[in-house]
């Protein structure tokens, strides 16, 4: 795994051999944070990562300035990787939640972000479920943005709250407002 830009940039971390996550590749994830970039103020916004993973979004999001960034990930190995990444990085500035997304979803009251990122596995039942629960919940803030990875065989722009689509390789991502455009 590797921090492409920001202040943990070309770091790189081995991540196991053993792990199940699909990682989004250096390629995809360099390009949406080019595109982030021209359309998000990082400064002092805080941020989730919804099925973490390696939590390579998360340490994406920390590196170009985010001030906080919760990681939800149901798979203990995969959190225990990111408690250990954050430790070698030396932040505190990242708090993962171990488990379920959809139940942390349900249980989240209070909790509001400027940037909600959400990697689901391609092939998880209800995938298609993810944003109307998100944006659904009030998580988002005002100017915040929701930002999906999916497969190419789902299209989300019917959505009202739906911004715009970018595609690398085989990597999509859905770009979402709070509300309609």
């Amino acid at each position: 795994m590797r921090i492409v830009s920001g202040i943990y940039g070309r770091r790189r971390f081995q991540v196991p051999s053993s792990f199940k996550a699909r990682p989004t590749t250096d390629f995809a994830k360099e390009n949406l944070f080019n595109v982030l970039n021209n359309i998000f103020d990082w400064e002092d916004a805080e941020a989730l990562d919804l099925f973490a993973g390696t939590g390579s979004i998360s340490f994406e999001m920390l590196s170009h300035g985010c001030r906080a960034v919760t990681a939800v990930e149901n798979d203990r190995q995969h959190a225990a990787f990111i408690e250990k990444v954050a430790k070698e990085l030396k932040t505190e500035a990242v708090r993962i939640v171990k488990g379920d997304v959809f139940r942390f979803l349900e249980t989240a009251r209070e909790e509001s972000y400027d940037l909600i990122f959400a990697d689901p596995p391609y092939l998880l039942p209800n995938i298609e479920d993810v944003p109307r629960l998100v944006l659904g919940k009030n998580l988002l803030r005002e100017d915040g943005l929701f930002v999906m990875e999916h497969s190419g065989k789902i299209d989300f722009s019917f959505l009202p709250q739906f911004r715009q689509k970018r595609v690398y390789g085989a990597v999509n991502f859905s770009i979402f407002g709070k509300s309609a455009p």
